[in-house]
């Protein structure tokens, strides 16, 4: 198995790269997550990677973090979700995001992504409850009722976002706030924290 590719960025053809290790080039399928940070044409580049061997063919799949490659190789693992799937899945949605949007049980942000129907993002979140908080690297996010897109603190996260600010930024407003707080004084009084940072 080929775990790791060090050396250097030859071209980048999304959602495909071409890096040369020790004179072989390695064309390297990645997530868009990954392939936005990557460095220009010429420099050195360090990628993660997944080997898979299929009857079509062998390929090389490429992340910049190891809680990416755990996730894609999570995603992998569930019946109809084959590795363009998984890495369409982790260019829609940060590894955090991901974690969340399944501690939280929201399909409403998996079907956002192209590609993912409501019954396979049902499916994604069936499969991967609990599995995730095994990934090193990824902070762990207790389901808690009333946290859903459905309602309560799930509407004013909603509202936040829809207003441009960051989830990092959001999900700090919102620790203030008392768990049982309605949702049009939560965004008040998380707007008004937000305000003062």
């Amino acid at each position: 198995m080929i775990g790791r590719v060090s050396g250097i960025l030859l071209e980048k053809k999304p959602p495909q790269i071409l890096v040369e290790a020790a004179g072989i080039g390695y064309e390297i399928d990645v997530p868009m997550s990954t392939f936005c940070d990557l460095p220009d044409c010429g420099a050195a580049v360090r990628l993660y990677t997944h080997f898979a061997v299929r009857e079509d063919g062998h390929f090389l799949y490429g992340f910049a973090t190891n809680e990416e490659r755990a996730v894609f190789r999570l995603l992998i693992k569930i019946s109809g979700v084959g590795a363009r799937t998984a890495l369409a899945i982790l260019s829609g949605l940060p590894v955090s995001e991901l974690a969340l949007a399944v501690s939280r049980q929201e399909s409403a942000r998996l079907v956002k992504i192209p590609g993912i129907g409501k019954k396979t993002a049902e499916r994604l979140l069936l499969e991967l409850r609990g599995k995730l908080d095994a990934v090193p690297g990824i902070p762990n996010q207790p389901f808690r009722p009333g946290t859903s897109g459905s309602g309560g603190r799930g509407d004013i996260l909603d509202a936040l976002l829809a207003l441009g600010y960051s989830e990092r930024e959001a999900l700090a407003a919102m620790k203030e706030l008392a768990e049982d707080v309605d949702v049009a004084e939560g965004i008040r009084l998380a707007l008004r924290h937000l305000a003062k940072t």
